[in-house]
């Protein structure tokens, strides 16, 4: 599990565990080219095979990145929040976006212009070796999503969707609707239905209104399959100074 950030009056750009394993210089050098921006629920950020036009750091937000041949069946493949960035492991080899990345859970985030990120990779090694190390990380997460969708039944892999999306937010209630999930997951939305019924069945969550409210996150993890915490061991960034 990542740490979870804290609801603050302002919005705290360490929380961002990538940025918060930054050496000092490297993150004040980041920090003065950038800027807290607010990103809102369902915003796009890029579409697929896009030129990448800046890079967002989450602080408790989260960005769904989503991929497919058909432009109207995308199907999600990975998340990205307080544990990473989108958009920067595109700008390694100057690539455009690897697929439609959307918000998901609105909040602050530290947006960087994608020239200026690509100028401090190539000065400064060590952030260029936390993005690398980043992007391993989103390829395990892409990896195992893929293997979860295949062995895992539909109420663990909620489970650990929820799971995933709760440790990015600053609270227990976050927006989300089931035909949203549905498309997420791409599976019917009556198959949804009856898992996040199986939840609240068993006291783990309440779902009023698109709003989800995490009520048992022991008993949501005990729901869950294996593929969450071994998705999040890839990112243990080591962090050069302590900045968290």
């Amino acid at each position: 599990m990542i740490k979870r950030p804290q609801r603050r009056e302002s919005p705290q750009p360490g929380t961002n565990r990538l940025l918060g394993a930054l050496a000092s210089l490297d993150y004040e050098a980041l920090m003065a080219d950038a800027k807290i921006v607010s990103l809102k629920l369902h915003d796009r950020l890029y579409g697929q095979d896009e030129r990448i036009g800046a890079v967002f750091f989450p602080i408790d937000s989260m960005v769904s990145l989503l991929a497919g041949t058909n432009k109207t069946q995308l199907v999600e493949t990975a998340t990205i929040g307080n544990e990473g960035v989108a958009g920067a492991s595109e700008l390694i080899q100057d690539q455009a976006a690897m697929g439609l990345q959307i918000v998901q859970l609105p909040g602050a985030a530290v947006r960087i212009d994608a020239k200026a990120f690509r100028e401090l990779m190539s000065r400064r090694p060590l952030l260029k070796g936390l993005v690398e190390r980043h992007l391993y990380a989103l390829v395990r997460q892409i990896l195992l999503g893929a293997s979860c969708n295949r062995i895992h039944n539909m109420e663990q892999r909620c489970a650990r969707w929820l799971l995933m999306t709760h440790d990015r937010a600053a609270k227990n209630t976050f927006p989300l609707t089931q035909e949203f999930l549905s498309n997420m997951l791409a599976v019917r939305r009556a198959t949804v239905n009856a898992a996040i019924g199986g939840l609240k069945k068993a006291g783990l969550v309440r779902f009023v209104r698109g709003q989800i409210t995490v009520l048992n996150r022991a008993g949501l993890e005990s729901a869950s399959c294996n593929c969450y915490p071994a998705i999040w061991r890839a990112y243990d960034y080591p962090v050069i100074t302590g900045r968290l």
